[in-house]
């Protein structure tokens, strides 16, 4: 049974790293059609808050589900590494999807919602299964210096290292989201927003993510996470070039074309 997980653990690990180059190459050509970019013939859609809750869900209760069975389950820091990773997905899972309900503008403003494919919220569903299985395995199963061998010390360091980054990260995406929705609840269709790090970048909310995983990777120090640090990028900077090009094509001259896709000066 051991070896047979550790088969499966490798394999997924590699899968990981090979999905991350075809998705980046794929969405600088294609954007998967959702938000800004819905467009018909994609199938069957849900309700956005609903297709949120669906296919973030793999990353709560599948962690929770296999945590347990980990042989690092009972040590204290195992649970406190895992905290981070549990507090995004409960807020991307359970909070934002309430967040959209609640801001939904009311009948008589602009329409700035569409459905959301069912089939790019299967996909989704699907990559979570795989992300929250290689990070709840890695941090209560596979990783190796939570006691002794003198690593005590860089296990702390990468930790609160790793977890300010993160914690920077994640205000920034939640008080971007939160504008967005503001927006949206407005009921006037999209304008440009302002204010903050949206003077500098087009997907503030995206550039928060980003960094979040990037904490995650320091944090865990691991394979496994900055794997997923890469995938984030392989997936939110394209979108995050496409979105810019798409209020400079809605907006024309009052978007400022100062403003990068994502990364503050950079891109």
């Amino acid at each position: 049974m051991q070896q047979s997980d550790e088969s499966l653990f490798h394999h997924s690990l590699v899968a990981f790293y090979l999905i991350a180059p075809p998705t980046f190459i794929s969405l600088m050509f294609l954007q998967a059609p959702y938000g800004k970019h819905h467009r018909p013939g994609w199938g069957p859609t849900l309700p956005p808050p609903l297709a949120w809750f669906l296919m973030e869900s793999p990353t709560l209760w599948l962690t929770l589900l296999l945590f347990p069975h980990g042989r690092h389950f009972s040590n204290p820091k195992s649970m406190i590494l895992m905290s981070p990773y549990l507090l995004h997905y409960f807020n991307r899972t359970c909070i934002y999807p309430l967040s959209l309900l609640r801001r939904s503008p009311s009948g008589n403003g602009k329409k700035t919602s569409h459905g959301f494919p069912l089939s790019i919220a299967l996909t989704a569903f699907f990559f979570n299964l795989l992300n929250a299985y290689l990070q709840a395995r890695w941090v209560s199963h596979y990783k190796d210096n939570y006691d002794g061998d003198g690593n005590d010390w860089f296990f702390w360091l990468a930790f609160f290292v790793g977890l300010f980054v993160f914690l920077c990260g994640m205000r920034i995406n939640i008080v971007s989201d939160r504008e967005l929705l503001r927006l949206k609840g407005e009921g006037k269709g999209y304008v440009i927003p302002r204010g903050g790090l949206f003077e500098l970048v087009a997907c503030p909310n995206y550039f928060g993510e980003i960094l979040e995983w990037l904490g995650w990777g320091v944090m865990t120090w691991s394979w496994v996470g900055f794997g997923f640090f890469i995938y984030t990028c392989a997936n939110l900077v394209p979108r995050a070039i496409a979105n810019r090009q798409w209020y400079l094509d809605k907006f024309g001259g009052d978007y400022p074309k100062s403003r990068k896709a994502v990364i503050p000066y950079l891109i």
